[in-house]
């Protein structure tokens, strides 16, 4: 269910029932873009069921997932039917509109192309831990997570959060256990990194399916060069990829976290699985990098 993980802490006096949640996400139900609209993002029933509920609770965890849903209109055949247009005024006028009027002939292009666009759909499952207060969204970057977090803000009253951080830094961290060769206690290093130099150069050295245990890895890094991606397993359940930013990326449940379950078992199995080895491995990754750094 969940291929990348972006953490947040729900800030103190928020709280609600799942029926309350599910009345304030029902004013952003997701709907289809228009002819002429570019994007459009709203929530959508996590079991993919019409007309279903937009959110699931499994185990007390509540389970969303939003969709959005862009036009795809190539910047480059709307430069250049603006070309054309720019130059049928020209020829036609001896004129030559400026970039002011250059701007409106485009954005006039883009509403007359625009309806007969592809459009491009794509899910982010969203997973608030009530009892934890915790918010993970599944998102492959920080832009599209702040959007996922701006609707929700607007979709719940009262809900407050901040992206979760830690007292010692994932770069320093992961340079310290390259550098040792000692990953922290319940965790493996695996076969994936990336090194990134401090200086001007921004020099990047990238390993993938390679040992990092070497000296040729401990001495990038003593020399400057600095972890920004660092592949991991947890308790040989759970592997993904670690970053600078604390996201965690390439996330894969291993074979043993099945056993027991069925092939068929579902949507209520996946939520299931991946909230509960979530739940155990977030807060082991914390104390691996000193614990959580509050706010004074």
């Amino acid at each position: 269910m969940f291929k990348n993980v972006i953490v947040y802490r729900i800030g103190p006096g928020w709280s609600a029932s799942v029926a309350q949640v599910e009345d304030s996400l029902e004013g952003a139900r997701f709907v289809a873009c228009g002819a002429s609209q570019e994007k459009s993002m709203g929530w959508v029933e996590p079991r993919g069921e019409a007309h279903g509920p937009l959110v699931e609770s499994v185990g007390r965890q509540l389970i969303l997932q939003l969709m959005i849903e862009t036009r795809a209109l190539p910047a480059s055949v709307v430069n250049r039917k603006t070309r054309e247009r720019v130059a049928r005024i020209e020829a036609s006028t001896g004129r030559k509109p400026g970039k002011k009027e250059t701007r409106e002939i485009k954005d006039d292009i883009r509403l007359e192309l625009l309806p007969m666009a592809f459009t491009k759909e794509s899910s982010v499952w969203v997973w608030i831990d009530p009892d934890e207060r915790l918010l993970v969204i599944d998102a492959g970057s920080q832009a599209r997570a702040d959007e996922v977090v701006t609707l929700l803000v607007k979709s719940l009253a009262g809900l407050a959060v901040t992206l979760l951080n830690t007292s010692v830094s994932p770069t320093v961290a992961m340079s310290e256990w390259l550098i040792t060769q000692e990953p922290p206690p319940g965790f493996s290093v695996d076969r994936e990194c990336e090194l990134k130099a401090a200086d001007e150069s921004r020099a990047v050295v990238r390993y993938a399916r390679h040992p990092l245990d070497t000296d040729e890895v401990r001495q990038y890094v003593e020399s400057g060069k600095l972890p920004t991606r660092l592949a991991l397993t947890w308790d040989s359940r759970v592997s993904f990829v670690l970053t600078e930013g604390l996201q965690l990326k390439k996330l894969a449940f291993q074979d043993v976290v099945f056993e027991g379950a069925g092939k068929d078992d579902g949507f209520d199995a996946d939520a299931a699985i991946a909230t509960g080895e979530l739940r155990k491995l977030l807060p082991d990754l914390l104390a691996a990098l000193g614990g959580e750094l509050t706010a004074p």
